[in-house]
């Protein structure tokens, strides 16, 4: 009976363990085709790993933005060119899972250019909406 207990609670764990890497894993997937899609100057592809809602929150040394359409916009307006955008490289250093649907993620962020070297940390909150994980809060500096 005890070694009954014993595999059923290890089989669980080792489940659990599982399901967290499959999730760690398709925020990493996100955040790569985001770096992926700035890299060639694509903002509208960048945006796809944002939340598309009202909703959305985007924090900068500019103050809070609110909505998917005001970070786009803040996007488009920062980075008008190919050349202000650089090329960008996150360093993700880590994954606090808070819910099976929600993460927080803390990286950094390097955007190297002609002319200058940008970068900062950034914290994610990443949610699991209509089964896709989507940043729905976004903290950059």
């Amino acid at each position: 009976m005890k070694k009954s207990l014993f595999f059923l609670v290890l089989i669980s764990l080792s489940a659990g363990l599982f399901a967290q890497e499959r999730e760690v894993s398709a925020i990493k997937n996100v955040l790569q085709r985001q770096e992926q899609a700035w890299n060639v100057g694509d903002i509208p592809r960048f945006m796809e790993g944002y939340w598309k809602s009202d909703s959305l929150l985007f924090v900068s040394k500019a103050g809070p933005i609110y909505g998917w359409q005001g970070a786009f916009d803040r996007y488009k307006k920062t980075y008008p060119d190919r050349n202000a955008m650089g090329t960008l490289a996150f360093n993700l250093l880590r994954f606090d899972r808070l819910s099976p649907t929600s993460y927080f993620v803390l990286g950094k962020w390097h955007l190297k250019r002609l002319n200058d070297d940008l970068g900062g940390t950034f914290t994610l909150l990443f949610k699991k909406i209509g089964g896709k994980w989507l940043i729905v809060a976004d903290h950059t500096s």
